[in-house]
């Protein structure tokens, strides 16, 4: 079993940063692909942002290319998510889980462990 935790969400103005951070506990995620999706309210949940398990190789949606960077540090079992240059439509519930199947990123059926979501607000 893999419990994920996420932090650092919260209320910030447009144009302003936030850095999300994923921990894992339970057993080590350092061998899988972990990814970053966001749920707005009505909304269904997205795809943000995907990383390998090496870190070497990173995937985006679309809509945060360019201000968002997905990292990981295997050695603390934990993944990040630095936001920048935020817009009011990045305003969601964002949830980190692992990839343990697939080579599609951007599909939330190939995730199994799932975090209980961190609130990102942001004012325009």
């Amino acid at each position: 079993q893999v419990q994920l935790v996420e932090s650092g969400g919260g209320l910030v103005q447009a144009g302003g940063s936030l850095r999300l951070s994923c921990a894992a506990s339970g057993r080590t995620v350092s061998t899988y692909a972990m990814g970053w999706f966001r749920q707005a309210p009505g909304k269904e949940r997205e795809f943000v942002a995907g990383i390998t398990n090496t870190g070497y190789t990173t995937y985006y949606a679309d809509s945060v290319k360019g201000r968002f960077a997905i990292s990981r540090d295997n050695a603390r079992d934990t993944v990040y998510l630095e936001m920048n240059r935020l817009k009011p439509e990045d305003t969601a519930v964002y949830f980190c889980a692992t990839k343990r199947w697939g080579s599609r990123f951007h599909l939330a059926c190939e995730y199994d462990y799932w975090g209980q979501g961190t609130q990102v607000t942001v004012s325009s």
